[in-house]
């Protein structure tokens, strides 16, 4: 294999590594590895990716803010997208962030900060309209968040109206819900008295308050917040400086942090920092670091943004929080693609405030490379996660007779053989879908947003049918003498009603785009891009499995690399995934495949390179759909309005895209004339 194909194959790993833990982070809320395990990742693909530009692709974790929306909410899209910040973690790094803001503003003077808090919270977007709140969002995927309008209105500290008269006709307002340390102690205390589960952390606490769906339970938490910024903002002539817009937005009624300092230059900076981590205890509410933003904003336009983040802001975060324990097992986990991860199961101990007792070993090599043994002592690093990563093993506290731990021969859960690929650092279950730890883990991607789509179909649920084997492998979604409205709510938590319910929602998702299909069915390192890819280009199922016999002749769809035809050709040469597909999409299948002409023969020339936003509800065809005919003429689907965008397609209550795409001049298309676009050819 060339230098270059090694360097994607690497690339890819590490992109699917990030994708599944945005994943476990942001929409399980139930995270795998520590924060500083997660930068690692990010920092060693964003150094690769910088490296070699030319290797970047679209669905990579740098090119967007990773995750997506939890599914038992309604969806906000936030009209300015809600972006992460980078992360420097030593001097040296904060230094070179001072010396790049130099060099892009052409200046060798010290620059005015704004310094705050980093808070241990969950970020939020509160949008008022003429003074009164109306809509508020958790940031999401950075795009498209959940609307916990209901729970965010029982927090104090949220004005539900804001004071004066001066303040814009539409103005949205970010910040960090958070639980104070007092009220965490006490919420524990009443939980625990109660004979409930404790929270872990009080930022698990304040983000399972806001995804209650009974505002009683929110109200009943002691939740509060700092505002730290604003979106979109409408109506009224802003403030020069990020630090006096923290004073407006006092002024109308927000909290803001009484930490957030105006400092100069680096060295200010660095005094902030060594203030707050001095004080870091003393406060009344968790913090991981401080936060640094180019004060003028004129120069934060001038500066601009990277694809995910902000160039005029830093967080510096603090050292990861360390201590001592023991190593009483070492065991493997089984992941939706077959990866065996090797977890070490550790003697209880408190690190960072939060008792621990699994450490992630991340792989094989990494565990080689530390050499952890059963009985070892060892150092575990926490950085605000809930399971955090081995740092090092202190050899000289050694016992006698350790053995090293070795991959085991055959999968944990299943029997089936372990093989691990020479080269790659990731063993794996061949079980496929026979694997119950990778058929839960299949289903549940199966039936996710971006794939099948199946509204109600969650992870709880998934684990009951496969434990109860109703549901062995995607097809037996579909058979009705498997899942049905009996076999539904015998189900815990279910009921007739709800059975009824779902059982709709299996039969709206028979229908379904192939690109969707592909991505649906879990095909290694085939992301949605990738899928979409090759839908556009092979046109229908049956073109695929043929050319997959042939590795090589699938290189032909861009972005597919030999170690991803390698992937796709396995997948169909596993004879129980062509049985499953078969059932799925053969003839008489379950599914009805809508397939494309290939070979991006359907490109028009009215959507060739053009950037579409869909807003608002169609009557003809779902927001998603009329995306993927988008996508397959040549077009681009975009989910928000800006001076790049050619067109805005608009259904019924559009909300304030529209109103943007009229300031900046975009073409809007109704529905109408969308459906009309749509049946013209090049």
């Amino acid at each position: 294999m060339s230098a270059t194909a090694d360097l994607a194959a690497k690339l890819e790993q590490l992109r699917a590594a990030i994708g599944h833990h945005d994943y476990r982070y942001y929409v399980l809320d139930d995270p795998e590895i520590s924060d500083a395990e997660y930068d690692r990742l990010f920092r060693e693909l964003v150094d690769l990716e910088s490296a070699n530009p030319e290797l970047i692709t679209p669905d990579s974790p740098t090119q967007r803010v990773g995750g997506a929306p939890h599914a038992g909410f309604a969806t906000v899209e936030h009209v300015i997208p809600m972006l992460s910040l980078d992360n420097v973690f030593t001097l040296d790094e904060l230094h070179d962030f001072g010396r790049r803001l130099n060099a892009r503003l052409d200046q060798d003077h010290s620059i005015t900060f704004s310094a705050e808090p980093k808070l241990d919270g969950m970020a939020i977007s509160i949008r008022y309209e003429a003074g009164l709140l109306a809509v508020a969002a958790t940031r999401g995927d950075g795009r498209t968040g959940e609307d916990v309008t209901h729970n965010v209105r029982t927090i104090g500290a949220v004005p539900l109206r804001l004071i004066g008269k001066d303040f814009p006709d539409i103005l949205e307002v970010r910040g960090e819900v958070f639980m104070p340390r007092a009220g965490f102690a006490e919420l524990n205390q009443r939980a625990i008295e109660n004979g409930e589960k404790a929270f872990a952390n009080p930022r698990n606490a304040a983000a399972g308050s806001l995804r209650q769906l009974d505002p009683k339970v929110a109200a009943s938490r002691p939740l509060s917040i700092f505002v730290y910024g604003t979106g979109i903002v409408t109506g009224v002539k802003l403030p020069d400086r990020h630090s006096q817009m923290l004073l407006q937005l006092a002024e109308w009624g927000f909290r803001i942090c009484p930490e957030t300092s105006v400092v100069t230059g680096i060295d200010g900076c660095i005094e902030y920092y060594e203030r707050l981590r001095t004080l870091r205890e003393a406060l009344p509410y968790e913090i991981d670091g401080v936060v640094y933003k180019v004060d003028d904003y004129a120069l934060q336009a001038k500066l601009g943004f990277v694809a995910r983040a902000p160039r005029w802001a830093i967080a510096h975060k603090f050292p990861a929080q360390e201590q001592l324990t023991t190593v009483r097992a070492i065991d493997w986990q089984v992941g939706r693609t077959g990866a065996i991860t090797p977890v070490a199961r550790l003697e209880p101990v408190a690190v960072g405030g939060v008792v621990v007792a699994n450490a992630t070993l991340h792989n094989l090599d990494e565990l080689e490379r530390k050499d952890v043994r059963v009985g070892d002592t060892v150092s575990i690093r926490r950085a605000g996660d809930v399971i955090p990563e081995v740092v090092n093993v202190l050899l000289d506290q050694r016992p006698p007779g350790t053995v090293a731990a070795h991959l085991p021969d055959n999968c944990p859960v299943c029997g089936s053989a372990v093989s691990r690929p020479e080269g790659e650092a990731i063993a794996r279950c061949s079980g496929g879908l026979y694997c119950m730890a990778q058929r839960k883990e299949s289903l549940k991607h199966f039936v996710s947003r971006r794939a099948l789509d199946i509204e109600g179909l969650g992870s709880k649920l998934i684990d009951q049918l496969v434990d109860k084997e109703i549901v062995r492998t995607p097809a037996d979604l579909f058979d009705s003498s498997r899942v049905n409205v009996a076999s539904l709510a015998s189900l815990e938590r279910m009921a007739a009603k709800s059975a009824e319910k779902l059982i709709h929602a299996i039969e709206r998702s028979r229908s379904v785009s192939l690109g969707r299909f592909l991505y649906a069915i879990g095909i290694r390192e085939v992301g949605e891009a990738t899928a979409q890819n090759l839908a556009d280009y092979f046109g229908n199922l049956a073109a695929l499995r043929d050319a997959a016999i042939d590795p090589s002749a699938l290189q032909v769809v861009p972005d597919v690399g030999p170690v991803v035809a390698q992937h796709i050709a396995t997948f169909f040469g596993q004879r129980h995934n062509c049985e499953v597909l078969d059932r799925l999409a053969g003839s008489g299948g379950a599914l009805q495949i809508i397939e494309s002409d290939g070979r991006r023969s359907d490109v028009s020339a009215d959507f060739l390179g053009k950037i579409f936003v869909v807003t608002g509800t169609l009557s003809s065809l779902s927001r998603d759909q009329a995306k993927d005919e988008i996508r397959r003429r040549g077009g681009k689907a975009a989910g928000s309005v800006s001076r790049q965008t050619d067109y805005l397609v608009c259904g019924d209550n559009p909300g304030s895209k529209l109103e943007k795409a009229e300031q900046l001049g975009v073409t809007v298309l109704d529905e109408a004339a969308f459906t009309a676009l749509l049946r013209r050819q090049a």
